[in-house]
């Protein structure tokens, strides 16, 4: 079992800076990638980034590519995203998951948590 700790989320004007915090309980088979998604109100749930703990191979979906950084600290079982120049379309809950190999779909991810709402306003 992981569990995932999301923070960091809030109230931004467009073209604003946000970064968000997920720490891991532990590292497993099962978390070998760390993923980013985001659900806004009506919406599926969307892949936003990922990271390999070993290594640090990044992935990212393209409406966030050049905006959103995602990054990770072994260390402290830490993931985050930076995400600049922040739109108003970003604006959805944000949740962190992991999986045992990197996939931009949802249903591959094992472990979730409870989300961190981001609003960018206009």
């Amino acid at each position: 079992q992981v569990q995932l700790a999301e923070s960091g989320g809030g109230l931004v004007q467009a073209g604003g800076s946000l970064r968000l915090s997920c720490v891991a309980s532990r590292r497993t088979f099962s978390s070998v990638v760390m993923g980013w998604f985001r659900q806004a109100p009506g919406k599926e749930r969307e892949f936003v980034a990922a990271i390999t703990w070993k290594g640090g191979r990044t992935y990212y979906a393209d409406s966030v590519k050049g905006r959103f950084t995602i990054s990770r600290d072994n260390a402290k079982n830490t993931v985050y995203l930076q995400m600049n120049s922040l739109k108003p379309e970003d604006t959805a809950v944000y949740y962190c998951a992991s999986s045992s190999s990197y996939s931009p779909q949802h249903y591959d991810y094992s472990y979730w948590g409870q989300g961190t709402q981001v609003t960018v306003s206009s």
